[in-house]
């Protein structure tokens, strides 16, 4: 079994550290100051004596006469060290605090009773692992687990949906921990040095994310649950259709997918000529002869009426829809005019993309009737020269994009121009911010190993494929670990990085051997392939037709811990880079030897943040600017607290983002800009030039109670973060509507406490609503 460095701070014996079982010592209470998180997931209050007594049970198992047997003294200064170190943590976990029993016993040089705890702890796992799975799922249903509840933003953990997910992800992770799992790789995982991402989805062979190959699906016809579909004949049904695919694709895969608007543009022109064809039959009934001109009219009429209805329905059906996974599908819509050849069928595509935007700009209704801010479908705007310039034919678009950003912080900002320095092609998202690698399968000669339909030797292949999976790697427990040396840094980078690999290549190794039955929709009917019944998916986990991610998150702390200056520093920016370049050239080596696409990713963390922050804490203590948030900063961003200018930031981080191929997006934090949109207009140009993938942030929040609308505040209440309307004082989350975008997508569900204080920490850009913005354009 490999070793990696896993403690470097501690005096602690890797080989025991890293096989202790991390069971359950005991519930904890301390009388109401300090809570602690069970390993059900539930909350209780903090008891120290429950410390002592697992210490002295463990200081008897040596027997009265031993020799290293510790007296009352000492055992209560450990417990005192374990407690102030608890103390850090906001809520420690169980198996935290048994960790910090386990190392203080060896830092204090009592050994022998470190070791009696640790078999300790082994035979009460033994013992009790039947129950603890059982604990966790009745927690769920009794809506008790607090973990589970802040576990994900877009799901509501109190709906039987959800939780029949949950439940069996409890199981499936329970499975993956014990059985499929090297234990080194499980213990990592715990510690916060590394995250297995969806390991409750692992004991299946799923994958990650995708982009749907919706025109071979629309244009060629498609079954779903053994209904085969036609070729649609109207714009609606293809609207339709799309919203029965996107269903189907988020029950058999754990991740987002994305579709684009050309595949449907087609169909706009289909829905016309249907269109025309019975304004004129309806005339001839009834004896009515019209001008060319009335003609036209009565058609674009009766279009746009069609238009608006398909657009409505892919809104609402998927909003409304509830996927195995109990939430909303995680969809991303695509919106890339030079998608299309220029003519007719760009400006349908054009029809269709107004629509979308302006009835996004609308919103949708909630519970109490007020029209707010849906987290899906995702938007997706590419910026090209056909919509980019006042005097571009399309600018209008972008004109509504503006509106759309300042008011429903959607869409998103690909740079046509950018893509295309970076990657050599232009292509969507598969979600939030995963990339594939650029296509060279295809040059390769290995052609359509997919069986698309569609499949055209002189394109570059994009839709269709698809991610096998995530692991992150913390970089800043990489530095903590190193002791600021910068030689042990690098060697215990290379440690973690192998690990990471075995983890992806176990992640990988998973999918081999998949047979395209599993989820006929993926890999039969055309979303990714229309392979044979019974033929295995192996031939697309290779050849780059689809990608592997190594995640990394907290590259402003660790350039902080090991260089003392910000990331923003040239020195900091130097060190980071070369972080950033060494994680890429990991992936290149993995790449050439396996032929394999691992590509750099950087991870949008949304509870693992807060995980790996506590865990940060409980390992090296309180180290300002480092370890002293309930958060870590995501992939290469700068901190959320840095007061930097809007533009000076982006086009900072495009450096970074270039560095972060497998995928990452940058945002700026912006005021109210509804009575602004020039200034948007502005910072849409600026990324146009400067970065492949931007947001905006902003916020229009509803509460229920008043009727109020704007920004939800967040106070300190009973020392937990909460949110409350700054009008009434609402604090129930059931009649009050909180959109924020925390992980390059919008959640509306709330959030765990870490992401809450990154939320609450972010710096607002109102640079930008000053006025003196003219010259940041280029």
């Amino acid at each position: 079994m490999p070793k990696f460095s896993f403690a470097k701070t501690q005096n602690v014996d890797y080989n025991i550290f890293r096989l202790s079982s991390w069971g359950l010592a005991g519930y904890i209470n301390d009388g109401g100051r300090m809570k602690i998180i069970k390993r059900d997931g539930s909350e209780q209050h903090f008891d120290s004596e429950k410390i002592v007594k697992a210490i002295e049970g463990a200081n008897d198992d040596l027997g009265l006469d031993a020799k290293g047997r510790m007296t009352r003294r000492e055992i209560l200064a450990n417990v005192n060290k374990v407690v102030k170190r608890c103390e850090i943590l906001e809520i420690p976990t169980v198996e935290q605090v048994q960790d910090m029993v386990e190392e203080e016993l060896s830092n204090s040089k009592h050994f022998d009773v470190a070791k009696a705890y640790i078999i300790y702890r082994k035979k009460k796992e033994e013992k009790r692992h039947q129950n603890t799975t059982d604990g966790i799922i009745l927690s769920l249903v009794d809506n008790k687990n607090e973990e589970v509840k802040q576990e994900n933003s877009n799901k509501n953990s109190d709906v039987i949906p959800t939780q029949r997910d949950y439940i069996a992800g409890i199981s499936s992770k329970d499975i993956s921990e014990r059985f499929l799992l090297p234990k080194d790789i499980v213990a990592a995982h715990k510690a916060g040095i590394i995250h297995f991402h969806d390991m409750d989805y692992f004991v299946q062979h799923m994958h990650n994310c995708d982009l749907i190959n919706l025109d071979d699906m629309l244009q060629n016809g498609t079954t779903i649950s053994g209904t085969h579909l036609d070729k649609p004949k109207s714009f609606s049904t293809a609207c339709n259709i799309t919203t029965q695919i996107i269903a189907q694709v988020a029950s058999n895969q754990y991740g987002g997918q994305t579709f684009t608007l050309s595949h449907l543009a087609p169909f706009v022109d289909v829905s016309r000529q249907d269109i025309r064809k019975k304004v004129l039959e309806e005339a001839k009934a009834i004896g009515i002869k019209y001008t060319d001109d009335q003609l036209e009219s009565i058609v674009k009429h009766r279009l746009d009426i069609e238009i608006h209805r398909g657009v409505k329905m892919i809104q609402y059906q998927i909003l409304t829809l509830l996927t195995t996974n109990g939430q909303t599908p995680f969809v991303s819509i695509n919106m890339y005019l030079d998608e299309v050849p220029a003519g007719q069928l760009r400006d349908d595509l054009a029809l269709v993309i107004e629509e979308v935007l302006k009835q996004r700009i609308k919103g949708v209704k909630d519970r109490s009737g007020a029209w707010v801010t849906p987290a899906f479908p995702k938007l997706l705007y590419v910026l090209e020269e056909d919509n980019i310039h006042e005097d571009s034919k399309y600018w209008y678009l972008t004109k509504l994009a503006a509106e759309c950003t300042a008011k429903r912080m959607v869409p998103d900002y690909i740079s046509e121009k950018i893509m295309l320095q970076n990657k050599g092609d232009c292509y969507p998202c598969m979600g939030c911010r995963s990339f594939l690698t650029p296509d060279r399968f295809t040059a390769s000669g290995v052609s359509n190993i997919a069986n698309a339909g569609n499949y055209d030797p002189n394109k570059h292949k994009y839709y269709g494929r698809f991610n096998q999976g995530v692991v992150t790697i913390n970089l800043v427990d990489v530095a903590c670990s190193s002791k600021r040396n910068e030689d042990e840094f690098w060697k215990i980078l290379d440690e973690r990085l192998e690990l990471c690999h075995r983890a992806l290549q176990i992640r990988h190794n998973r999918l081999m051997g998949t047979k395209s039955d599993v989820a006929p929709i993926l890999w039969q009917d055309g979303a990714l392939a229309r392979l044979k019944p019974g033929e295995t998916i192996d031939k697309l986990l290779f050849n780059g037709y689809s990608t592997i991610s190594l995640g990394y998150g907290g590259l402003w702390e660790t350039v902080k811990y090991m260089t003392g200056k910000d990331l923003t520093d040239p020195e900091g920016e130097a060190f980071g880079l070369k972080v950033m370049q060494t994680l890429n050239d990991y992936c290149t080596k993995w790449k050439k030897a396996e032929n394999i696409d691992y590509s750099l990713y950087g991870t949008p963390m949304e509870s693992t943040t807060y995980q790996f922050a506590k865990t940060l804490k409980s390992r090296f203590g309180i180290i300002p600017g480092v370890t002293d948030h309930d958060y870590i900063t995501n992939s290469y961003h700068i901190h959320v607290e840095k007061k930097i200018d809007a533009f000076d930031k982006l086009a900072f981080e495009s450096k970074f983002q270039k560095l972060s191929p497998g995928g990452a997006i940058s945002y700026v934090e912006v005021p109210d800009m509804h009575k602004n949109l020039e200034a948007v207009e502005t910072i849409i140009k600026f990324i146009y030039d400067n970065i492949m993938y931007a947001e905006l942030n902003t916020k229009l929040d509803h509460c229920d109670k008043c009727g109020y609308d704007g920004e939800i505040k967040i106070i300190e209440k009973d020392g937990k973060l909460e949110w409350q309307c700054p009008n009434c004082g609402n604090e129930d989350h059931a009649t009050m509507h909180v959109a924020r975008r925390t992980c390059g997508y919008i959640g509306t569900n709330w959030w765990n406490q870490g992401r809450t204080a990154e939320i609450r920490d972010r710096v607002i850009h109102t640079d930008i609503n000053d006025g003196d913005i003219e010259g940041k354009q280029q």
